[in-house]
Parts: C-alpha cells; sequence; structure tokens
C-alpha cells in the first residue's frame, strides 16, 4: 500500500469517527432527559399513592362520623319521631364541634365524631392538653356551642310559635346544662379543674342530689365511673400541669359560671313554653334529656 493509499484510509477512518460521535451525541441527551422524567414520574406515582391512602382514611372518618349520624337519627326516631330525631342528633353534633374546634385552636388533633343512641357522641383527644388551662377550654367548647345551638332553636321557636323547636330548644338547653356538673367524664370536671379540683367533690354531691331527684340511669353510671376516676383526679399530674394564672382561673370562672346562668335562664324560658305542648313533645324532652350526656370525651 502507497503512502497515499494510507494517508486516505486515514482519512476515511476519521471521517467515520467523526460521523458516529455526531450521531451518538443526540441520542445521549434524550437518554438524561428521560432518566429526569422517570425520576420525577416515579415520584408523582408514590405521592399519589400516600395520597389515595390519605383520602382514603379522610373519606372513611368523614363517613364513619355520618354512617353513625343515619343510626343513631334511626334509633332516637323510632322513640320520638323523625323531625325531633334530626334536630336532636344535629344539636349533639354542634355541642362536638365546639371541642373539636378548641382542639384545633389549641394545637390538640382531634378525631371525627363517632355518634352512640343514648348516650351522645365521642370525640377522640389525639393528644395531651399541655396544661389545666388547655384542658378547660378544650371542655367548654362544646357547651359553649352547644348552648349558641340552643338558643338557635329557642329564637325560631319563638318566631314560629313551633313545638318541635321549642321541645329542641328546652333539650338542648337541658343537655348542655347537665354536661356543665363539674364531675368527669363530664364537661363541667375538665372546666373547673383550671379553677380548683376540690370543685369535684361538690360535683359529686349535686350529682348525686340530682340523682335522687331524676333516677336517671346515666347519672348513675357516671356517677359511678366518676367514683373509680376521683382518686387519679388527685394524683399528681405532670409537674406545672395546674401552675395557671390567677388571671386565666377568673376568667375560666367567669365562662364557667356565666354560662352556667344563661343554660339554666334558657332552659327556664323553654320548659315555660314546653309545658303547654302535647305529652309526644314532653316526654321526647324528658327522655332525651335524662338519656343523653354527651359525656364522650375521647383518649387523655
Amino acid at each position: 500500500m502507497t503512502h497515499e493509499q494510507e494517508q486516505q484510509e486515514r482519512t476515511i477512518e476519521n471521517m467515520r469517527r467523526l460521523m458516529a460521535q455526531r450521531d451518538m451525541a443526540p441520542a445521549a441527551e434524550p437518554q438524561r432527559d428521560w432518566s429526569r422524567w422517570g425520576w420525577l414520574g416515579a415520584a408523582a406515582l408514590f405521592i399519589f399513592g400516600k395520597a389515595q391512602w390519605l383520602f382514603a382514611l379522610a373519606k372513611l372518618a368523614k363517613l364513619q362520623t355520618l354512617l353513625t349520624m343515619l343510626v343513631s337519627i334511626a334509633v332516637y326516631a323510632q322513640v320520638f319521631g323523625w323531625p325531633y330525631a334530626v334536630g336532636f342528633v344535629l344539636l349533639i353534633f354542634v355541642h362536638e364541634l365546639g371541642h373539636a374546634v378548641a382542639m384545633w385552636q389549641q394545637g390538640i388533633p382531634a378525631g371525627a365524631p363517632v355518634f352512640i343512641p343514648f348516650v351522645g357522641a365521642v370525640i377522640a383527644m389525639r393528644g395531651m392538653p399541655r396544661d389545666a388551662w388547655v384542658e378547660a377550654v378544650v371542655g367548654i367548647g362544646g357547651p359553649l356551642l352547644g348552648t349558641v345551638g340552643a338558643i338557635g332553636c329557642l329564637i325560631a321557636a319563638l318566631i314560629t310559635s313551633s313545638p318541635l323547636m321549642f321541645a329542641l330548644s328546652a333539650a338542648g338547653f337541658l343537655i348542655n346544662l347537665f354536661n356543665m356538673i363539674p364531675i368527669s367524664p363530664l364537661d363541667g370536671g375538665r372546666i373547673v379543674g383550671v379553677m380548683s379540683r376540690w370543685i369535684w367533690l361538690v360535683g359529686y354531691i349535686v350529682g348525686g342530689a340530682m340523682f335522687l331527684l331524676t333516677y336517671s340511669p346515666m347519672l348513675l353510671l357516671i356517677l359511678i365511673l366518676g367514683l373509680f376516676q376521683l382518686p387519679s383526679l388527685f394524683a399528681p399530674r405532670r409537674e406545672g400541669y395546674y401552675d395557671v394564672s390567677m388571671g386565666k382561673r377568673v376568667v375560666m370562672g367567669v365562662a364557667y359560671f356565666g354560662l352556667l346562668a344563661v343554660l339554666a335562664a334558657g332552659a327556664a324560658i323553654s320548659e315555660a313554653f314546653t309545658a303547654e305542648l302535647g305529652q309526644p313533645q314532653r316526654l321526647a324532652v324528658l327522655f332525651s334529656s335524662a338519656l343523653v350526656t354527651l359525656a364522650g370525651r375521647g383518649s387523655r
């Protein structure tokens, strides 16, 4: 092979290499793009998969609340009739919503409300209150919003002269008033702890007197449960739990006794009108108020 032929061969070989490099260069970039989009796609699928589980759990919690509400309405309707049953369960829901809002405001995770016929409803407190003040705020949230609901029913009753609304307002005031008795596990027991734990003893005296007047089986059950819990109420809590400023104690005291006064007045006004109701409406108020306590508050 001559020198010129060797030079031509080298030139052709160099051209082939250049063409090969040119052909391979564009192919590398799409590969990098595909790798990048592959990671993004995998991440998106992972997040979407987790979101599906979260959505499913959220729907399950909401469905649990809805289903237990419907079951409670159906059970109450067999005793009190459908219109009263619907309004009564909504009053319970408003009460529990007050607790949920208070937990949210205090940064405590809350579960979805679960309704239990002739007991009320339970909403889980998925966290410990940091002190007695927070526990009192969560405790008073339910009766506070429940009182607003009862007042709404009373206003509607006065405007429309509806026997149903008078019956609902009377039940709403009585139930929330009953819940303010300072006995654990009622809301009143949670509220008064920030003022003085000795008020719990007063609560048991009041509760015992009420039982002798009403012979309510639910009240008896609460008193029995409360007696078992009474020693634990005075057991040492974590350091600083009851170290609440005097200002907060006074504020909660005013709120507690002020709400008691409003509930007592509302119950008296409603009772004056329910005296004119027919026998079915009066029985609905008396039985529902005696049986339902809204005592469930969830884990501590």
